[in-house]
């Protein structure tokens, strides 16, 4: 059984197509956008798919930005993406596939990008997985099955205080020494300049994003004892040369509580959200007929 993975974004549309063996048969992003009507993001859906895509026979995965209501189905607020307010979200999938598939799983764009790392790299255990860009997100993943503290987030790691002595921030939240205040793109634009790819490429163990991102990774140990930490989003794909950096800063005297085989890696593009939320959209389907 084919599936779709759908990752709405505040200005373009990712997709993939899963086929039955859990390979990505095609994947595709949409021209850009600003403020499109709920009409307009469904047609440049429908664009992009070409009729590449089968909804009779077929599961969706869907991801969008903003707080979601899970009992109705629909988006409560998308600052981002405002079209998406108020919207069923089943009935945006059946406008943009052009039908009604035979399951539509929603999730967070965090949930779906982690699932995907976890299937393609197929890890075991626990992973924790930060997608970093311009805000910060998170999910857990037990044996592929998202930890829940708090809706559909294992805790708001990109609001939580992880203060530099020398260096404090204020985070978008408003919140003294966020993860985001450091780390998101806005962030570091605002202290390095517009070049992300020359800020990356210079960070070292004494700048504070690396700081800030290391002492989070630090205190997931502490809260999740995972076995595997990995790192995504614009940001986080973008790290793979600091990874040997950024291990030894985690590992200096941290808590025994942390596993000793722990392993730290990076996501690979800008599309596991996308190929994740139709993997994870499959795997919902068949959970669900047990």
């Amino acid at each position: 059984m084919t599936s779709l993975g759908i990752d709405v974004g505040g200005s373009s549309v990712k997709l993939a197509l899963i086929g039955g063996a859990g390979e990505t048969v095609w994947q595709a992003q949409t021209e850009n956008y600003s403020q499109p009507t709920s009409q307009q993001l469904a047609e440049t859906i429908r664009q992009t798919i070409a009729g590449r895509f089968d909804p009779a026979q077929s599961a969706v995965g869907i991801c969008v930005p903003g707080m979601r209501d899970l009992v109705k189905r629909s988006v409560i607020q998308s600052v981002n993406l405002p079209a998406l307010n108020g919207l069923l979200l089943d009935d945006l999938v059946a406008d943009a596939v052009g039908g009604t598939p035979t399951h539509v799983e929603i999730c967070s764009d965090s949930t779906a990008t982690a699932y995907d790392i976890y299937a393609s790299q197929k890890l075991a255990g626990r992973l924790c997985c930060l997608a970093l860009g311009t805000g910060i997100g998170a999910a857990v993943l037990d044996d592929g099955m998202p930890l829940m503290v708090d809706g559909e987030s294992p805790g708001h790691l990109g609001q939580m205080d992880v203060s530099i002595e020398g260096f404090p921030v204020i985070g978008p939240d408003n919140g003294a020494g966020s993860l985001e205040g450091y780390l998101g793109s806005p962030a570091i634009v605002k202290r390095y300049g517009p070049d992300m790819a020359k800020n990356l490429a210079n960070f070292t163990a004494d700048d504070p994003p690396m700081k800030a991102l290391a002492r989070t990774i630090r205190i997931c140990h502490a809260l999740y004892v995972p076995q595997h930490v990995a790192l995504a989003g614009g940001i986080g794909i973008r790290m793979k040369h600091l990874i040997p950096t950024l291990r030894r800063m985690v590992d200096e005297n941290l808590t025994r509580i942390a596993r000793k085989d722990w392993t730290l890696t990076c996501g690979e593009d800008e599309f596991h959200a996308a190929r994740g939320a139709g993997k994870y959209a499959v795997a919902r389907r068949r959970a669900a007929k047990l």
